[in-house]
């Protein structure tokens, strides 16, 4: 067992003098550590050599930021001495030579060095040294921050500068970034930051400024802290002034109606707060003011020809304004394919109704006067005649059928006929009728041979 620790020790020592490599022996996790003030910290040290196998002589000394150096801790793998002014600050951890700050402060800020050096006792008169610089920083976790705005109320574009604070009452080194609608600003022409990002400054506020801001704060031991959102209200405008209507046709600034349409205009601008608007007829000789507001309405029966439109919207705030101009003409614009919309020739939902409604019209009317016309209803109602009128007797103005001898052709005259509503009888019933009418006429005929026989007898 003995002969094996001998064998790796001398390995590692070949292996060091070889290739002049000194972190085989001792490893430090983390060689910056960012500390909270008030928090234990802990100055982890690796070592990775049997430490019963060679001796140890080491110090730890700190740097201050000013550039002070002292020193702290003094050791061996059997002894240690630690600095009186640091006695109950410090703790000294062997056998791993690891120290332990146990309450952080700001004095505490600064570089600890670490000097060790190594003989194994293999290799008596070979001296190791190894040596490491951790650097810890002290901070204090960033509080919520809160965000002001100079001025506090709206401003108007091109005429104001907007100059944005963040602060925090608690928190080291804080790192201060701007977000407006959620998205992260940088330094421009009209953005300029301070040196620490704390105040930020629009010169001047375009149209573009406009939405919600927040400011985030964060240091090396505290995530990114949002402060409430405050908005911006920018008074802009009008821009993308622009005329539209439903009816007609457009082609460019020019608008074709029919004639005899009532048609609409909508006027309209991206402004903040919204225009005022004013329309304007022109004439050659003269301009007139029709109406005020968004919306023109325009009788087309009442022009006698082309007439230019114009549109104003003004801004009362920013004391803008801007103007939009068209032509109305008022033509026939055909039916079918030939009419086109603004919309790019769809069909106007009153004409679909009117074609719907004429198409449910006329299947109607046709199916009342398929049903009124029917040639056997027609029929029907011819011989739906009372069967008073049907069986009347036959008066020939004689009154013995004895002077009615003869020979008779019936003829069938058309008379008048009383008008009746037609109604369903079935066809039984027609054909009772004939039967009626061929017994009259078998009768008439066979009445003249009654008299004849007697008269021969």
């Amino acid at each position: 067992m003995e002969a094996t620790g001998r064998t790796a020790l001398f390995v590692c020592s070949v292996l060091f003098i070889l290739t002049g490599v000194n972190s085989s022996f001792i490893h430090i996790p983390s060689l910056v550590h960012h500390g909270i003030e008030g928090t234990p910290l802990l100055l982890s040290v690796e070592t990775r050599f049997p430490l019963d196998k060679a001796d140890i002589q080491g110090t730890w000394s700190y740097t201050r930021p000013s550039g002070t150096r002292t020193t702290l801790v003094t050791f061996t793998k059997d002894a240690t001495i630690t600095n009186m002014m640091f006695r109950n600050h410090l703790v000294f951890r062997g056998p791993n030579v690891s120290l332990l700050i146990q309450k952080l402060d700001q004095d505490s800020e600064g570089d600890y060095h670490l000097s060790l050096n190594i003989e194994f006792h293999n290799k008596t008169g070979l001296v190791i040294k190894e040596e490491r610089t951790v650097h810890v920083t002290v901070d204090v976790p960033v509080s919520t921050p809160v965000i002001q705005k100079n001025p506090s109320h709206a401003v108007v574009e091109d005429k104001a500068n907007v100059t944005w604070t963040c602060s925090v009452e608690r928190g080291t080194r804080v790192v201060f970034q701007w977000l407006r609608d959620n998205v992260l600003l940088g330094p421009s022409d009209r953005y300029h930051f301070s040196q620490d990002n704390s105040t930020f400054l629009i010169s001047p506020v375009r149209k573009e400024d406009k939405g919600t801001y927040r400011c985030v704060a964060s240091n090396p031991v505290s995530q990114g802290r949002h402060s409430m959102d405050v908005d911006l209200i920018v008074y802009y405008g009008p821009y993308n002034l622009e005329v539209n209507s439903g009816q007609g046709l457009r082609t460019g600034e020019v608008f074709t109606i029919n004639p005899g349409e009532l048609a609409f205009f909508e006027c309209q601008a991206d402004s903040n707060p919204p225009n005022s608007y004013v329309w304007i007829s022109k004439s050659r000789n003269s301009t007139q003011v029709i109406t005020e507001g968004p919306r023109l309405e325009v009788l087309s029966y009442r022009l006698a020809q082309a007439e230019e439109y114009l549109c104003r919207a003004f801004n009362n705030v920013t004391q803008k304004q801007d103007e939009a101009q068209f032509t109305l003409v008022v033509a026939s614009l055909g039916t079918g394919k030939e009419k086109h919309t603004q919309e790019g020739g769809s069909v106007s939902p009153l004409a679909a109704i009117t074609v719907c409604s004429l198409f449910i019209i006329g299947c109607m009317l046709l199916f009342f006067l398929r049903r009124t016309c029917h040639p056997k209803r027609v029929l029907m109602s011819i011989y739906n005649r009372p069967l008073s009128e049907q069986k009347r007797p036959h008066r020939s103005g004689h009154e013995d059928a004895t002077e009615d001898f003869g020979i008779y052709e019936f003829v069938s005259i058309p008379g008048k006929m009383e008008s009746a509503q037609v109604s369903c009888r079935s066809l039984a019933r027609l054909e009772s009728l004939q039967d009626v009418h061929t017994t009259i006429y078998d009768v008439i005929r066979h009445v003249p041979e009654t008299p004849s026989h007697s008269l021969l007898k």
